[in-house]
C-alpha cells in the first residue's frame, strides 16, 4: 500500500506536487479545464493543512523554441487561481536562482506554479529522460513530493521518478481513487465482468487482452481492431484497417478463447472516412473489397447488449467506431446508453474513450473516467507504474 498525502504532516512544509494540467489549449486559451478541476481535491486538502505549494506540470510536447510559446502554463496558473480563490504565483523558470528564491519565500497556504517541466526537454530531453542531476535540483525545491498526476505515471521522468528518489512521498487523491478503482475491478470485480476493447490497433491492446482474458467474464472487441480478429477468422474485410503483424495473435486468441472474444456481426462500411461519403450496414461476411468497416452495426449492438444487462462490472477502452464523426458514431452512443445504468460499476479507460463518453453527455453517468489513457491501459495490461512504483509505502 502507497503511502498518500494524508500520511504526512504537511504544515510549514514545501510540498512539490506532481499535478496534470496537460490541457487543451487554442490561442492561448484553454479549451477544458477538467484535468485542472481534477487536481483540486489535494490541493485544497495540502493548502488547509498549512503547506508552502509548488505544483509542477507538462503541458504538450516540447521540441522547439516555438512549441514552448504555445505550451506556456501561465493560462493554467490563471485560472487555477479563479478556482482556489487565491493567487497562484506563476515562476516561468523550470531551474535556477529565481525559482529556488521564490519557493523559499513562500509561506504557509500559497501556491507556485511552475513554467512547463517540458521545457528541460529542449536541452536534451532532461525531463522525459529522467535527468538525475534535473531531478536532485527539483527534489532541493521540497520537503514532500506528492505525485498526483496519473496520466504521466507510466513515464519514467525526472519530475516523478526523479524527485521520488529524494524525497519523502506519497500519491494525491486523485491517483489513489483511480489505483483504488482500476485494481478493484482487476483484482476483485463484481461479476460479470465484461470488457469492452475498441480502437484502431490490435498492437495497443496485446498486453490488455492477454492479462485481460484471464480475468474477464466475456471481452467485447469493436473498433478498427476487430477486423484484424475478423480476417483472423477467414473473413473478407476488404479496406478495412488491418494489424497484420499480428494476425497469428488474433487467430490464437480465438482459438484458445473462442468463449470469451465476442466480435461484431455486422458494420457500417464505407469507401472512405468521410463525414459525406454514403454508408450502409452489413453483415461482416458482405463487406466488398472496396469497403472499409467504420462503426459496428445495430445487430452487434444488440449481441452486446446480451452481454452487457447481465454484467456488474463493465471495463471500456477504445471506442468501437469513428466517433468522431456523427454517421460513424452511433455504435459508440448506444454502448454509452446501454452502461448508463444503476447496480452497474462502469470503468472508462482515459483518451479517446474518454473523449467519447464526455462528448455524449454521460461523463455524470460512469461510475469512473480514467484521466490517463496510456496509464489505464498499463494497468489493465497487469503492469506496476514507474511513477507509482518509486511512491514509498506505508
Amino acid at each position: 500500500m502507497k503511502k498518500t498525502i494524508k500520511d504526512f504532516d504537511l504544515k510549514d512544509k514545501t510540498v512539490i506536487i506532481r499535478c496534470d494540467f496537460n490541457v487543451p489549449m487554442k490561442d492561448g486559451e484553454i479549451t477544458d479545464d477538467n484535468r485542472i478541476k481534477a487536481s483540486l481535491e489535494t490541493i485544497e486538502y495540502a493548502i488547509d493543512h498549512g503547506a508552502k505549494l509548488v505544483l509542477m506540470s507538462h503541458l504538450g510536447r516540447i521540441k522547439s523554441e516555438e512549441d514552448k510559446k504555445k505550451n506556456s502554463l501561465e493560462a493554467v496558473a490563471l485560472r487555477l487561481s479563479e478556482y482556489l480563490n487565491r493567487e497562484v504565483i506563476f515562476c516561468e523558470e523550470t531551474h535556477g536562482d529565481l525559482l529556488k528564491d521564490t519557493v523559499k519565500e513562500l509561506k504557509a497556504g500559497e501556491v507556485l506554479l511552475m513554467e512547463n517541466t517540458r521545457f528541460e526537454d529542449l536541452d536534451g530531453k532532461k525531463e522525459s529522460g529522467n535527468d538525475s542531476e534535473l531531478g536532485v535540483f527539483w527534489a532541493s525545491l521540497g520537503d514532500i513530493f506528492i505525485n498526483d498526476a496519473f496520466g504521466t505515471a507510466h513515464r519514467t521522468h525526472a519530475s516523478n521518478v526523479g524527485i521520488a528518489s529524494h524525497l519523502p512521498s506519497g500519491v494525491g487523491f486523485l491517483i489513489e481513487k483511480e489505483l483504488n478503482v482500476m485494481l478493484e475491478a482487476i483484482k476483485n470485480p463484481k461479476r460479470p465482468l465484461t470488457v469492452i476493447l475498441g480502437g484502431s490497433k490490435v498492437s495497443d491492446k496485446i498486453g490488455v487482452i492477454e492479462n485481460l482474458v484471464n480475468v474477464a467474464d466475456h471481452i467485447l472487441i469493436g473498433g478498427g481492431m476487430a477486423f484484424t480478429f475478423l480476417k483472423a477468422s477467414g473473413l473478407n474485410i476488404g479496406k478495412s484497417l488491418l494489424d497484420e503483424e499480428h494476425l497469428d495473435f488474433c487467430k490464437e486468441m480465438l482459438e484458445k478463447h473462442s468463449d470469451k472474444l465476442v466480435l461484431p456481426i455486422d458494420c457500417v462500411v464505407a469507401t472512405e472516412v468521410s463525414e459525406d461519403v454514403n454508408s450502409r450496414t452489413c453483415f461482416i461476411n458482405e463487406i466488398k473489397e472496396d469497403e472499409l468497416g467504420l462503426d459496428i452495426g445495430h445487430g452487434t449492438v444488440k449481441l452486446f447488449k446480451q452481454y452487457l444487462d447481465d454484467s456488474k462490472t463493465v471495463i471500456w477502452n477504445g471506442p468501437v467506431g469513428v466517433f468522431e464523426m456523427d454517421k460513424f458514431a452511433t455504435g459508440t452512443k448506444d454502448l454509452c446508453e446501454i452502461i448508463n445504468r444503476e447496480n452497474l460499476i462502469s470503468i472508462i479507460g482515459g483518451g479517446d474513450t474518454a473523449a467519447a463518453i464526455i462528448k455524449f453527455g454521460y461523463k455524470d453517468k460512469m461510475t469512473h473516467i480514467s484521466t490517463g489513457g496510456g496509464a489505464s491501459l498499463e494497468l489493465l495490461e497487469g503492469k506496476e507504474l514507474p511513477g507509482i512504483k518509486c511512491i514509498d509505502e506505508k
